[in-house]
């Protein structure tokens, strides 16, 4: 697909001050205070993950729930994003409705109550329902958090904070990996309450602070709140001076874009995400890097890793919630640091060369794999837990930065909440499959249901190679446009600059009323 280049003197670089950055500017400080609060939404969806693998380590949680295995292990593990399946039709709707902050605190709220039904549970019953109940209400959350992000950030640090949110998805796996092998200790079911009831933790937060944080500006355009918008804009990007070349740039481009989107019959509605080559275009790359996500191989390590380390004869409970949180200490230095490179090394060039390193790693995994089930040598075990850190940062490295944060800069406002929900059903579809299927898979192949993941492995590079677009370097508006041809782009700017010529006469007007007055 080309790529258009925007003129320098129409570009938002071209306006940017350099001298501004976050650490020296209190109003970006106070943004990304704010920015953090919405980035907790990634951590309790990781600290969900990391928790059910912990659990199933703790004979205090196994014997409350009668050892569950096979397919009531995925039952556990899968119900939770069945919840979520539950609340994605209605997501889109309060995003879009009631806004970003209302639609991410009501999530809080559901997942607060789910929390506290989870630690009280008598029964597997109550269990399974609590989780359905985390599901429903991570879905809300996970569904504004990060497009309130994006359309937030101050232009020069989108992509980065962007890329944080679902890198910190292993902040949070690392409180449930410590807190469960802390709790382990424990010996009675508090062993397995405690983390239970820590899952609230960053939900209670988001209750009491979000909605006294800012809206996001174009929602507050799309409702007409245009003043609003401009001050929002203003405040946090131009220590309040709206009539800073930065804020102009966003604010004029913002009703442009949204102007287009309203223009166009397409860009409304569910059948909107299928209606035109672009937004086909779109689509194809979101659904597929959310299989892709989920069906990498590392289901087997996020959901099942203590049936994994069973199998290579590490079978000591607390050897294994050691690794289970060294793992997740490591997966988050590899996303951070991607997070942190997106911009200077582009989402073509992560994306394809780890994918192409998660490949062969998971390839040598599978080696020592049957090394160990034909001679059950102890360097063969080591060899897998190596193989198994090492996947799993160039997986860090790959999709944990990019598949939220290329999936909300590549859609249109319109479009961007209903997108980010297929993106989220897709995701839930892969994890529900993979929960039920792999400890059944492991069970009936061993070994041998790795080679599934490396030939599947080589077919998302090739995808990756082929479709993935580089976006860097463009406002969240250019780079929705740039799958819409190059006449969309123009056309942005075009209104943009109409709106920015409009508002120059006008204010040569006024001052000439006020020069006659004066006379």
């Amino acid at each position: 697909m080309g790529t258009h280049a925007v003129p320098r003197e129409t570009s938002l670089v071209y306006f940017v001050v350099p001298e501004r950055k976050w650490y020296n500017n209190r109003r970006l400080v106070a943004l990304h205070a704010w920015i953090v609060l919405l980035l907790m939404s990634s951590s309790t969806t990781g600290y969900d993950g990391s928790m059910m693998n912990g659990l199933q380590s703790l004979t205090q949680w196994e014997f409350a729930f009668n050892y569950p295995s096979g397919g009531n292990l995925g039952l556990l593990n899968a119900i939770q994003n069945i919840g979520a399946l539950a609340a994605y039709p209605f997501a889109p709707y309060l995003s879009d409705g009631v806004g970003r902050r209302r639609t991410v605190w009501f999530g809080a709220v559901i997942m607060c109550a789910a929390a506290a039904i989870q630690t009280a549970s008598q029964s597997i019953g109550m269990f399974i329902g609590a989780r359905f109940l985390i599901g429903f209400g991570n879905t809300f959350a996970a569904n504004a958090a990060p497009m309130l992000v994006t359309e937030l950030s101050y232009p020069t640090y989108r992509a980065p904070l962007t890329s944080l949110y679902n890198s910190l998805w292993y902040s949070g796996a690392i409180i449930a990996a410590w807190t469960t092998f802390g709790s382990f200790r424990i010996n009675n079911t508090w062993a397995w309450r405690l983390p239970s009831l820590l899952q609230g933790v960053f939900s209670i937060i988001q209750i009491f602070l979000v909605l006294l944080g800012p809206e996001s500006p174009r929602w507050l355009v799309s409702k007409g709140r245009e003043a609003e918008a401009l001050r929002t804009l203003a405040y946090y990007h131009a220590d309040g001076n709206e009539e800073d070349p930065v804020v102009q740039f966003e604010f004029n481009e913002i009703k442009a874009a949204l102007e287009l989107d309203r223009t166009v019959a397409a860009n409304v509605g569910w059948k909107a995400l299928f209606a035109t080559q672009g937004n086909r275009k779109r689509m194809r790359i979101i659904i597929a890097i959310a299989f892709f996500a989920q069906w990498s191989g590392n289901g087997l390590i996020s959901y099942y890793l203590s049936k994994v380390l069973d199998d290579i004869g590490i079978t000591s409970s607390s050897t294994q919630l050691v690794i289970n949180g060294c793992l997740q200490i490591w997966s988050l230095m590899g996303a951070l640091y991607a997070s942190y490179m997106v911009n200077r090394l582009g989402r073509r060039f992560l994306s394809l060369t780890f994918g192409c390193m998660m490949t062969l790693f998971y390839a040598a995994q599978v080696i020592c794999f049957a090394e160990y089930s034909q001679h059950k040598s102890a360097a063969a075990a080591h060899g897998v837990i190596a193989f198994i850190f090492l996947y799993s940062s160039a997986y860090a490295l790959t999709f944990t930065p990019l598949v939220i944060a290329y999936t909300v800069e590549i859609l249109p406002y319109n479009l961007r909440a209903r997108g980010l929900c297929v993106l989220n059903i897709v995701t839930s579809i892969a994890i529900v499959f993979n929960q039920y299927v792999n400890p059944i898979a492991l069970d009936a192949l061993g070994w041998k249901y790795y080679l599934v993941y490396v030939c599947w492995l080589a077919c998302e590079v090739v995808f990756l190679w082929c479709f993935v677009v580089e976006t860097k370097d463009r406002t969240l508006e250019e780079t929705a446009a740039l799958f819409d041809g190059e006449d969309a782009i123009k056309q942005i700017t075009q209104k943009a600059m109409a709106y920015e010529a409009g508002k120059d006469v006008s204010m040569s007007v006024e001052k000439q009323s006020t020069g006659l007055e004066n006379v």
